[in-house]
């Protein structure tokens, strides 16, 4: 029998008064997996995940982590790290107080200076909150976040903020956790990082899941993409899709279109300017989404 999954969501509802955030939603994540849950603004991701973490109440529909419910903290919240879009630490404790308070609110133990470490915060350990910048204060709850190497992380837009050096220093640490056996959520802008990294992505929009499955399976929907441009008094390329000079070919065969493209170019000795050729991208299947 395959294992239970650590998230499993069935028809969930959110709503707030008379609206609904998150309709008829359902989803699992699988153990060990890096799932990424992404969605326009207002889509509803923030309110699942807030029902996920057992921060909000559902309206309707079944939530359950590790297959208890998220609002019994006691079952739960020792095996879950959240890493919130802000936490609202309290300015006047130090980095080193704000790691062992909340590593201790949290059920999990470990050593504060290896979290330290690990989030890039070693100098900052007895700096107070309010004298930490912005992407401080980020990787401040990223550190709280792992404490403990939980079994599963949710990770809310957790490189805003932070330079290319931090991200990257975040991500390995995103990267040894997932060695070491924990299931990753996250939710971001940068679609980048989903597409590099997560096993599968659920794409929300308006409250409701459209689409999801590996970056493959999403993106082999629409078709790819060829753009170049030619140099005056070309002759026609056998394609069709010329504006201003330049030349946009989708196609679902990227390999036979282009090399029947670059074949004809070679043979009337034509450079194809500005060539790039590739398949479909995580944001444009996110623009289709939006589109329809």
């Amino acid at each position: 029998m395959p294992a239970s999954p650590v998230i499993d969501v069935e028809r969930l509802s959110v709503t707030y008064g008379d609206f609904t955030a998150v309709r008829d939603l359902s989803f699992h994540v699988r153990r060990g997996e890096f799932y990424a849950l992404l969605g326009t603004n207002g889509a509803g991701k923030t309110s699942t995940l807030e029902v996920v973490e057992g921060h909000r109440r559902a309206a309707s529909g079944a939530v359950r982590i590790f297959g208890e419910s998220p609002r019994d903290r006691r079952a739960v919240r020792p095996r879950m790290g959240v890493m919130l879009q802000e936490s609202g630490f309290s300015p006047d404790l130090t980095v080193r107080e704000s790691v062992g308070l909340i590593g201790a609110l949290s059920g999990r133990s470990d050593d504060v200076d290896r979290v330290l470490g690990i989030a890039g915060l070693t100098r900052k350990a007895g700096t107070r909150v309010s004298q930490l910048s912005g992407g401080e204060k980020r990787r401040l709850d990223f550190a709280t976040a792992v404490y403990g190497g939980p079994e599963l992380v949710i990770l809310d837009e957790p490189t805003t903020g932070l330079d290319i050096q931090s991200r990257d220093a975040l991500w390995a640490a995103v990267d040894r956790l997932r060695d070491e056996g924990s299931t990753i959520v996250l939710t971001t802008h940068y679609l980048e990082e989903a597409q590099q990294r997560a096993d599968r992505i659920g794409l929300m929009h308006e409250g409701a899941l459209h689409r999801e499955g590996t970056v493959a399976e999403l993106t082999q929907a629409l078709p790819s993409l060829i753009s170049f441009v030619l140099p005056p008094g070309a002759p026609e390329p056998p394609t069709v899709g010329a504006l201003n000079g330049a030349f946009h070919i989708e196609t679902f065969s990227l390999q036979d279109d282009l090399y029947r493209l670059l074949g004809w170019a070679h043979d009337t000795g034509v450079e194809l300017r500005e060539l790039q050729a590739g398949p479909t991208r995580l944001d444009d299947v996110f623009r289709a989404i939006g589109r329809a």
